[in-house]
């Protein structure tokens, strides 16, 4: 309903404005040739209103059929033929339905010009003062006098008198239905290009929010895609971890699956949000790092450095506690020894700076090894969530540490993106 309302009020707004330009030209520069008498004034009101008509019908008829032939899918070479062809029809048919109509009325706007010429014909004639000029010609003999008063009165008012002395009309501005019919070829030109670009412009505007929403939507369905496998890996290795205990330290075991509800119910909160503050996915980490010191006792040792500033940041929910799995399951656990786990959290240069290092070594990894896809989702979420705005990247440092850095745009750049 909104596009009919506004397709009919661009029918009569446009074609309302080409009548109301020839009503604004005739009463500032020919008011006594469209104006005066009064009973001429109202032939040619009826003659504007003729057109106006006859341009809204026929342009509609157009737009209709367009619909239909649905035009839009056409190729290019297949537009611009129709866009002349229909152009060409249009215009002929509004130019000639007008003069069809008029021709049916008693009296027309050009009936009354003519009507207007004879009578100056008939006025010139009697101040020449030239008894039958009409017959210029006798036995093959011009009278130059007669022929000059003949041809004057005839080219100025498009009437003569005929050799019998009766009065005849002959259009002396040639070219007259042509130019009407040129100026109704660019008016629905203009209207036909209107319409067909509004229309790309509405179907290329329409296409980009159709891809915006198909965007999101495959935005939307990663990183749940992405939610969904990072919860059953941390499942899985925290029952590990618990499964290890039941035997060795019973008591243990059930503060480790304390722990691990405390975790969940954590997870399941988070995994509703696309961030969470830095102090809530810390608590998930203190925790899964107290059930993981159950099973590692003194070889696994942990270091915070956590700037109080950063907490109330918002970070992707469950991103760190994955880093530190992978940091525990491929550095920490692989070595006799054990290892130590520094997590750091602080800003610079307008960035907030997530730093996980741990003890080890950074090998190649295997196809389908486990921690490809900590690594790869982790990038995956960055960049699904801040573009080109935040980075991920993972590397060996001396000392025997592999560092894991993530950094993101801190929360008044967040808010901007």
């Amino acid at each position: 309903m909104k596009r009919q309302t506004r397709y009919w009020l661009c029918q009569f707004l446009g074609w309302g404005g080409l009548v109301m330009i020839n009503l604004f030209i005739a009463y500032r520069y020919a008011p006594e040739t469209y104006l005066t008498p009064d009973a001429k004034r109202n032939l040619f009101f009826l003659s504007l209103f003729l057109e106006f008509i006859s341009f809204v019908f026929f342009t509609h008829l157009l737009r209709l059929f367009l619909k239909k032939l649905k035009w839009i899918n056409f190729s290019s070479e297949k537009v611009f033929f129709m866009f002349f062809l229909a152009t060409s029809i249009i215009s002929l048919a509004s130019f000639y339905s007008v003069y069809f109509f008029e021709k049916l009325l008693p009296n027309t706007f050009d009936d009354y010009e003519k009507n207007e010429r004879k009578e100056k014909a008939i006025s010139m004639e009697r101040d020449l003062n030239i008894a039958d000029y009409y017959n210029y010609e006798k036995n093959n003999v011009l009278d130059s006098t007669k022929y000059k008063a003949f041809l004057k009165i005839k080219k100025s008012t498009s009437w003569y008198r005929d050799n019998k002395s009766n009065w005849q009309f002959e259009e002396q501005r040639k070219g007259k239905n042509f130019g009407g019919l040129f100026f109704s070829f660019i008016l629905v030109s203009i209207w036909l290009l209107i319409y067909l670009v509004w229309h790309y412009v509405d179907r290329n505007r329409n296409n980009e929010l159709d891809k915006l929403r198909l965007e999101g939507l495959v935005k939307s369905l990663e990183l749940k895609t992405i939610k969904s496998h990072i919860n059953p890996h941390f499942i899985f290795n925290a029952l590990n971890s618990i499964r290890a205990l039941v035997d060795e330290n019973p008591s243990r075991a059930r503060t480790a699956i304390t722990e691990l509800s405390n975790i969940l119910r954590s997870s399941l909160q988070a995994e509703k949000m696309e961030t969470v503050p830095l102090e809530q996915e810390l608590d998930i980490v203190q925790d899964y790092l107290a059930l993981e010191h159950m099973r590692f006792e003194e070889r696994l040792k942990i270091e915070m450095h956590i700037d109080p500033d950063t907490l109330s940041q918002p970070i992707p929910p469950m991103m760190l506690q994955n880093l530190v799995e992978n940091a525990i399951k491929h550095g920490i656990s692989k070595d006799v020894n054990g290892g130590t786990i520094i997590i750091r959290s602080y800003f610079k240069e307008n960035r907030h700076e997530i730093i996980v290092q741990n003890t080890g070594n950074l090998s190649p990894l295997k196809k389908g090894d486990s921690a490809g896809f900590g690594i790869k989702g982790t990038q995956d979420r960055l960049n699904l969530l801040y573009h080109d705005k935040a980075h991920f990247e993972i590397e060996e440092k001396a000392g025997n540490m592999v560092e894991s850095k993530i950094v993101m745009p801190v929360k008044e750049i967040l808010s901007k993106i």
